[in-house]
C-alpha cells in the first residue's frame, strides 16, 4: 500500500517513533543530597536521591563506600511517601571526614532498570 509512497512511509515511521519516547522512559537521577562532587562540612543524617520517574523501592537500592572501598553501614533505602520518585537512605552512624562513593540502582514503575554512581566528601 505504501510501497509507491516512500516519503509517506518515512513520515509514518517517524511519527510512530516520536510517540514511543514515554514508553522508553527510565528513572534517571535528577538530584541528590549531598550533591555529586560536593564537599559538605559535616556528615548528613541521610542521603536523598531524587529520580525523574516514580520508582519501585522493593527493587531499588543504594550502597555507600569510603574511598578505600570499605562499605558504610546504612539503613534500608525507603521511598519518600509524598515523593514517589525519591529514595531516602539513613546513615547508621555519622560519616567521618573523607571521600565517599554512592552507587544506586532503581526500577522505575514502568519496569525499566537504571543504575549509576556519584561521589562526595565530608570535611
Amino acid at each position: 500500500m505504501f510501497g509507491s509512497f516512500p516519503r509517506l512511509r518515512g513520515a509514518l515511521l517517524l511519527l510512530a517513533m516520536s510517540g514511543s519516547g514515554q514508553v522508553l522512559a527510565h528513572a534517571h537521577l535528577k538530584d541528590q543530597y549531598p550533591a555529586a562532587n560536593a564537599s559538605v562540612p559535616a556528615s548528613p543524617q541521610a542521603l536523598t536521591l531524587t529520580f525523574s520517574e516514580e520508582i519501585e523501592p522493593a527493587f531499588s537500592g543504594v550502597t555507600v563506600s569510603r574511598s578505600d572501598d570499605r562499605p558504610v553501614a546504612t539503613g534500608k533505602a525507603q521511598r519518600d511517601a509524598a515523593m514517589r520518585n525519591q529514595l531516602i537512605v539513613p546513615l547508621s552512624q555519622p560519616l567521618p571526614a573523607g571521600d565517599y562513593r554512592v552507587e544506586w540502582h532503581v526500577l522505575s514503575v514502568d519496569g525499566h532498570k537504571t543504575q549509576g554512581d556519584y561521589r562526595f566528601s565530608v570535611k
